[in-house]
């Protein structure tokens, strides 16, 4: 049986480039194209495919919130995002939406055809990474010191890849000021480094990609 893909990107050239060349696999079917999130869950609720290969920033919708909204439609199709990003926190933040896998734009065919297949199997293809970068003793959000209020603020600003310096501009504080802030999240959140401390945030809800 043939696994019927959804292709949602918001870049026609990239749509396209990727429709031929999964055309070309005996057992993948393209049921139809998408170029912006609300047309991807019109398509999802219209022609109920087996997988969604989607592109993370889309027009309109963003990625994140599509997939929840086609995880409202039907939890059973499943999500691959197909995205140029790399970084730790957008993984797990589409994990946390619902999405099955997260693989770059740079994979070479035969690896998306694999993971395609792996998902229609009911498996996950995420990166090792996601699991590897969060501590153990961050799953138990009973163990953290609550944040104060200005943690709070540089660590939503941290969540948006904004250094030291421009924080403290955003902020009308100190470098010096924003540091020790930094020094104070990594403690409380138990994490070593910044990155770690936006993926255990992202997973305890205190800040959101935007």
């Amino acid at each position: 049986m043939k696994a019927r893909v959804l292709v949602a990107d918001d870049h026609d050239l990239v749509r396209e480039g990727i429709c031929k060349l999964l055309e070309l696999y005996e057992n993948i079917e393209i049921v139809g194209e998408a170029g912006d999130g609300i047309e991807t869950v019109n398509m999802v609720r219209e022609l109920s495919p087996d997988l969604v290969l989607l592109d993370l920033n889309m027009p309109r919708m963003d990625g994140i919130i599509t997939i929840r909204k086609i995880k409202e439609i039907d939890p059973d199709v499943k999500v691959l995002v197909l995205t140029i990003h790399d970084g730790e926190e957008y993984i797990y933040e589409v994990a946390k939406a619902g999405a099955e896998g997260y693989v770059q734009k740079d994979i070479k065919p035969e690896e998306l055809k694999d993971a395609i297949e792996r998902l229609i199997k009911g498996e996950r293809v995420f990166p090792p990474a996601i699991e590897e970068q969060v501590p153990e003793e961050s799953n138990n959000p009973e163990q953290f010191e609550e944040l104060s209020s200005r943690e709070q603020e540089v660590l939503e600003l941290l969540a948006k890849g904004m250094s030291n310096r421009s924080i403290a501009e955003t902020l009308y504080i100190s470098d010096k000021t924003v540091k020790n802030h930094v020094s104070n999240i990594l403690k409380k959140l138990s994490v070593e480094d910044r990155t770690q401390a936006v993926i255990v945030s992202l997973k305890r809800g205190l800040v959101k990609l935007s």
